[in-house]
């Protein structure tokens, strides 16, 4: 059973030639804006003021996509600004989307008008097949690269561990595909909400290799903390990893939210007696908690793994290991309701506020910024975009020899 409506009545009176033209000048118009959104994005990486995620993980989440569509889309937005006269034609909606992002992988300002020239010859698959093959002529000195490979790291001085290295492509191309696991394990599956950095998608790799298994709270590989009981406190105490660098206490505090702790009773230095190790969530009590929480509570948040158990108070503190006083966050959410700064605060009936670090409640859902579209093509100079701006290509076969070729000479 098919439903007529009155838009395909409309669309059904129209020519061929009249869907044709329509198609291509609403297809410039997509590129057009879409050189405008890019533009839009680069703004917002360079000012640097997002809170706690990255440019691309703030924009998959802003804008629906998912963490690798984004990524994509914040290296092209940077490479935009170096390449005008490409950014021009883009924005004059000549040339698609999927050509610009084949561009600038090779792009510069000494070579664009000629790779541009060449855009607006070939389809955009041809374009993809020309520049995959000009890659390829450009890497002769793929031994070198592999004898040129390291990884090494150290602990900076404020603590950090500092993990340097280069990889030869094939050995990169599983880094990353292990990354893109690791980035996996941290989101809802289906949802574009941005979830880890690389360094945190990294991490997660790390933990599943040595645990075999997704494990929370306690149960995770253990990594040592030594903590005085003071600094969990809130006094002046020491914190340090074992066989590392010094810790926050704050830092400490987090660990411990969620962690089997042991107590140690030293006397100048002498341990006098060492207690049973606890889990500070107990098994039954961390069920009841993800059957009402089910994944992080931070507003936004949809992640269902690798979420520890948060103290509001923490039992350091005074505060109680009781569903009342836990909440549910995943790792990069808990980090910042510890050493971000961060507040959250139980209301009645279950519900929860979380506040900025300066006070000011955080929104369910922000408001979508004001903006037009008016006078968007005037910016970028030119005719008026319509239905000829796309330069689609002859679509005639190619030759990819002399291609590879002309692409070199140029």
């Amino acid at each position: 059973m098919s439903v007529v409506t009155e838009e395909n009545c409309e669309l059904a009176e129209l020519s061929f030639a009249e869907l044709e033209a329509e198609l291509a000048g609403l297809a410039a118009h997509i590129y057009a804006g879409t050189c405008r959104w890019l533009e839009l994005v680069a703004e917002v990486d360079r000012r640097n003021k997002l809170v706690g995620c990255t440019c691309a993980q703030w924009l998959a989440w802003r804008c629906g996509l998912t963490p690798r569509t984004a990524r994509e889309h914040v290296r092209i937005a940077r490479s935009l600004g170096g390449l005008p006269v490409i950014r021009s034609a883009f924005g004059r909606g000549q040339i698609s989307f999927a050509k610009v992002r084949a561009l600038t992988r090779v792009a510069d300002p000494a070579n664009e008008e000629s790779l541009l020239e060449l855009a607006l010859e070939l389809t955009a698959a041809q374009l993809e097949r020309a520049l995959r093959a000009y890659r390829r002529v450009t890497t002769e000195e793929a031994a070198a690269v592999q004898q040129a490979a390291y990884l090494d790291w150290y602990w900076d001085d404020d603590g950090s561990l500092v993990v340097r290295g280069r990889l030869a492509p094939a050995d990169g191309a599983v880094l990353l595909k292990a990354l893109e696991a690791g980035h996996a394990a941290l989101r809802p599956r289906g949802s574009a909400e941005p979830q880890s950095t690389g360094a945190e998608a990294l991490a997660a790799v790390a933990e599943l290799a040595l645990s075999g298994r997704e494990q929370s709270g306690g149960d995770r590989h253990q990594v040592v903390v030594h903590v005085d009981e003071a600094a969990l406190a809130g006094a002046e105490g020491g914190c340090e990893l074992a066989e590392g660098p010094a810790l926050a206490p704050e830092t400490a505090r987090r660990l411990a939210c969620d962690a089997s702790v042991v107590e140690l009773k030293e006397r100048d230095g002498e341990p006098l007696s060492v207690g049973r190790k606890t889990r500070s969530i107990p098994p039954a009590l961390r069920r009841a908690l993800r059957r009402r929480d089910r994944g992080c509570r931070f507003p936004g948040c949809e992640n269902h793994r690798f979420v520890d158990a948060h103290h509001i108070e923490h039992w350091a503190r005074g505060g109680e290991t009781s569903m009342d006083n836990l909440v549910l966050l995943c790792r990069r959410h808990h980090r910042l309701l510890h050493e971000g700064g961060y507040l959250v605060e139980r209301l009645p009936a279950g519900k929860l506020r979380f506040r900025y670090p300066w006070g000011e409640p955080l929104p369910d859902a922000p408001r979508p910024p004001p903006g037009s579209l008016d006078g968007l093509f005037e910016r970028n100079g030119g005719p008026p975009v319509g239905t000829d701006s796309y330069r689609s290509g002859a679509g005639d076969r190619m030759d990819l020899d002399l291609t590879v070729k002309a692409l070199l000479a140029a």
